[in-house]
């Protein structure tokens, strides 16, 4: 009640409106002044550089108003008696700022993601003008130009063709990625993987299937079923069944253990490239970059063989072979060992400086010690407000202390609420929620009156 009060008293208090009232106010100038120009802020429906603008505001009011609320320059005089009612008006204040943060935040990745299959187009068919620049390079100075080069071209446009009609069906997406971006919204290394493998074979059948078609000879044409010969790519479709079958056994992996609760799955706001090399966190990952190591270079040498003897599968010796299976066993046992189901570990009272020890009664605040409270990718503001701890049959969310530069609770070993007085005196059991659904094994303690 004193903490709703305080709010809605709060709309005319100079001290609470002041800061961010006068940085709304320059905002509002700056973009009034600024009206007409993209670098300053555009009002335009769906314009990038107006959502990015807004975004940049949005952070730098919220990092403003967490420092000043963590010096507790703006804590209303109502609530400043009541160190609880203080620090719940605070986490409610920074979780609504939050919230227009987010809200802000997918606004830019939505305008970002719908533009993406544009540049994922222009890639392709600049892979394609590189491809023809080499080749006309290495005709000028080698033996002039073959069946084999116009054979490499035709079937690097017709590979583009279907890339970009991919594209433009799924430009909502991310265009070309979205077959290779996870159900978290992260590129997928195995799928990445998986799918340059699945081109470059493809690209090889086209140049097969191409060059026969473009000889002048009778030998020439003739030479398709013997560049199939399964004695020349045996290796190649080793290691592509291998990362396909990767691909697959990771995605179903990764589904059995987020429902299970042995792995904590947090949704990015957008896909980006180090997601293949690093973690939900975005740690590296030893697992990760070891299996896009290994395939590029595998990869690699299959691309110079194919250039090489453009007639023919590429044959990968047996021991490249091996050594992207070794990859790949790394990299399944890699996903079979991440992650853990969050876990409560002690509950004890939280005692401040100069208080008596004393048990567990309502009103107090308890300290929760455990580990996996706050899941890879649930740094944000609003998603660690999502935290809940359950108390017997209440609910509590865990608020937000912040302090310069960031926040002190919760964290992901140590969470601290207070025990409401709906609790009942007696056993109860704690539990926790984090922001991924995931819930930790309950923990029994005792409430006196």
């Amino acid at each position: 009640m004193a903490v709703d009060a305080a709010r809605d008293g709060t709309a005319g208090a100079p001290g609470s409106a002041g800061p961010a009232g006068t940085r709304a106010a320059g905002t509002a100038a700056g973009t009034g002044t600024a009206a007409g120009g993209h670098a300053s802020g555009c009002a335009c429906p769906g314009c990038p550089h107006g959502a990015r603008e807004a975004l940049r505001r949005a952070r730098a009011d919220f990092a403003a108003r967490r420092d000043e609320l963590a010096a507790g320059s703006t804590v209303p005089a109502a609530l400043a008696h009541s160190p609880g009612a203080s620090r719940q008006w605070v986490s409610d204040e920074l979780t609504q700022a939050a919230q227009a943060v987010a809200e802000r935040v997918r606004a830019v990745d939505d305008l970002r993601l719908r533009s993406l299959w544009r540049r994922t187009a222009l890639a392709v068919w600049c892979a394609v003008a590189l491809l023809a620049a080499v080749q006309a390079v290495t005709a000028a100075l080698g033996p002039g130009w073959t069946a084999a080069r116009t054979a490499g071209l035709a079937a690097a446009l017709a590979a583009a063709l279907c890339l970009t009609a991919a594209a433009r069906l799924h430009r909502s997406h991310g265009g070309v990625l979205a077959p290779v971006t996870g159900e978290d919204n992260r590129l997928s290394t195995s799928r990445a993987v998986a799918a340059a493998w699945v081109l470059l074979v493809c690209y090889a059948v086209l140049v097969l299937a191409v060059e026969p078609a473009v000889a002048s000879g009778a030998e020439d044409r003739r030479g398709l079923p013997a560049g199939l010969d399964l004695r020349h790519g045996a290796g190649l479709l080793t290691v592509l069944a291998l990362s396909c079958a990767v691909a697959v056994v990771v995605r179903r992996t990764v589904l059995l253990r987020v429902r299970a609760q042995r792995l904590q799955k947090v949704r990015a706001d957008r896909p980006r490239a180090a997601d293949l090399l690093t973690d939900d966190g975005g740690r590296g990952s030893f697992t990760d970059v070891q299996y896009v190591l290994v395939n590029a270079v595998v990869l690699v040498m299959a691309a110079v063989r194919l250039a090489r003897r453009p007639g023919e599968l590429p044959e990968l010796p047996w021991a490249a072979v091996l050594l992207a299976a070794v990859s790949a066993v790394t990299y399944l046992a890699g996903k079979y060992a991440e992650g853990g189901r969050p876990v409560v570990m002690s509950v004890v009272r939280a005692r401040e400086a100069g208080d008596l020890d004393a048990p567990i009664r309502t009103g107090d605040d308890i300290e929760i010690r455990g580990s996996g409270f706050v899941p890879p990718g649930a740094e944000a503001p609003d998603r660690l407000a999502r935290t809940t701890v359950r108390i017997g049959p209440v609910h509590v969310h865990v608020p937000l202390v912040p302090v310069a530069g960031g926040f002190v609770n919760p964290s992901d070993t140590v969470l601290v609420v207070p025990v409401p007085v709906d609790v009942e005196p007696g056993r109860v059991e704690v539990q926790v929620v984090t922001a991924a659904g995931a819930e930790t094994n309950r923990y029994a303690i005792d409430v006196v009156d």
